[in-house]
Order: structure tokens, then C-alpha cells, then sequence
């Protein structure tokens, strides 16, 4: 299972929101830089970055930032947040980026987001975000009621390998991840490559998601708030 560390910007900073709240931030690091500097020294190459600005304003304003992260300290970046048309994906595969993650393109411009899974299946990230049971995006503000099926199964028939899956209930917590939401969906898509994002609150989740052999998980305010250190979470990398 990949550990993988996470940065979430706002306002050129590293924070964390809780529940997608952008009223509940708390400030960890003002130089992000600095703090994917602590990753690479730990043994990590590839980590996880959200643009909390570009989620609600569809403009890449950290861009610049995560641009440097990648140039200066060589690391593999996968990002989300802001992502809403074929133009910007190719921004940001030129930009640098090893994986980009889309959820409310996917929703909202389903025949553009097939084109880029057809055309970048490897880096193509299906941002799945549930909340209350329902698929959520831009910034987690709107909800959709089409059933999980009927979202995936097309994009699966069309080369989608990696899909990332948060429980809005759980992030940023520390509640524990939902075992059972990413087993349940697992058994149904066995094709796709599940990370898991919300809730992780200790090295036991980590064990435990481990031994359910999910492809990944983020791993982002457990490490921040001290519960889990960056030594332990690169001994359980693969």
C-alpha cells in the first residue's frame, strides 16, 4: 500500500479544513516548501496536494507553488482542486504533474473527462468525495443523487485505473477511515486502483487499510496533529 503525504493549500499555505469547511482552517506550515522538504528527506517521492483556492474558484492560484515543489526537491506530485476542462488538465500534466485528480469536471463535463481518461489513463485520478452517501464535488459544496454504478462502469470501459475516495464525514477528524465504504466498493470495482483519504488517525489505520490491500491512502492531519510520525508512515510504504 502507497503511503502518501498530504499538503493542502490555501492562501500559499499548508492547512487543514475540517469536514471541507473553509471556515475551519488551522494553519500548519506558512512556507508549504519547507513542509514537502520534510517528506522527501523522510523517504517519500510522491505526495498528495490540494488546492483548497482553485477547488471553489477554478483557477490555479498555488500552482507556482506546487511548481516549485516538484523542480526543487524532485518529488512526484498528484493534485486536485480547480480542475474543470480538457485545457486544464493539460496545464497541469505540462506544469509537471504526475497524477491530477478530477471530481466535478468528471460530473459536470462527463464527455471531456472520458476523452482525458482515454487520452492519460495512467495520470487521469477520479476524485470520488462522499458525503452523506452521495458523490460530492466543487469543494464539496454540490451533491449529485446518480447512483456510484452508473458513474464509474463508463469510465472503467474506458481506461480509468485510479480513483481516490474520501468520506466527507471523516476528514480531517481523526474519526478513524471508513473500512467498510472503501471494502464495499473494492468488492464492486476490483479493477480500479482505491486510495483512501479522511479519517486516518493512527499507525493502527494504516495496519488496518494495509490488510485490507487498498492501492493507497492519504495520509494528512494525523502526521500534522502529531499522532503518527513520518518514520512510521515511510515503514509501512511500498
Amino acid at each position: 500500500m502507497k503511503i502518501i503525504p498530504a499538503i493542502d493549500l490555501l492562501d500559499g499555505q499548508a492547512v487543514r479544513l475540517q469536514k471541507g469547511d473553509y471556515e475551519k482552517k488551522t494553519i500548519y506550515n506558512h512556507n508549504p516548501l519547507d513542509e514537502a522538504r520534510k517528506f522527501k528527506t523522510a523517504g517519500f517521492s510522491h505526495i498528495h496536494i490540494v488546492d483548497l483556492n482553485g477547488a471553489k474558484s477554478g483557477q490555479f492560484e498555488n500552482l507556482p507553488i506546487i511548481k516549485n515543489i516538484i523542480s526543487e526537491l524532485g518529488l512526484s506530485v498528484q493534485t486536485g482542486g480547480g480542475v474543470r476542462s480538457l485545457e486544464d488538465i493539460q496545464l497541469l500534466i505540462d506544469a509537471g504533474l504526475s497524477g491530477v485528480i478530477c471530481s466535478s469536471m468528471a460530473v459536470k463535463k462527463p464527455n471531456e473527462w472520458m476523452e482525458v481518461v482515454k487520452q492519460y489513463p495512467e495520470k487521469m485520478i477520479l476524485g470520488l468525495d462522499l458525503k452523506d452517501g452521495k458523490m460530492a464535488y466543487g469543494g464539496w459544496l454540490e451533491t449529485s443523487d446518480e447512483p456510484v454504478e452508473h458513474f464509474l462502469n463508463p469510465m472503467i470501459e474506458v481506461g480509468l485505473q485510479t480513483v481516490l475516495s474520501t468520506d466527507i464525514s471523516r476528514d480531517g477528524m481523526l474519526s478513524g477511515p471508513n473500512v467498510k465504504m472503501y471494502n464495499d466498493l473494492q468488492k464492486r470495482f476490483p479493477q480500479l486502483n482505491w486510495i483512501a483519504s479522511g479519517g486516518v488517525a493512527g499507525l493502527d489505520d494504516l495496519v488496518t487499510l494495509q490488510s485490507h490491500k487498498l492501492f493507497g491512502v492519504v495520509v494528512g492531519k494525523a502526521y500534522y496533529e502529531g499522532h503518527i510520525r513520518l518514520d512510521e508512515m515511510a515503514g509501512l510504504n511500498r
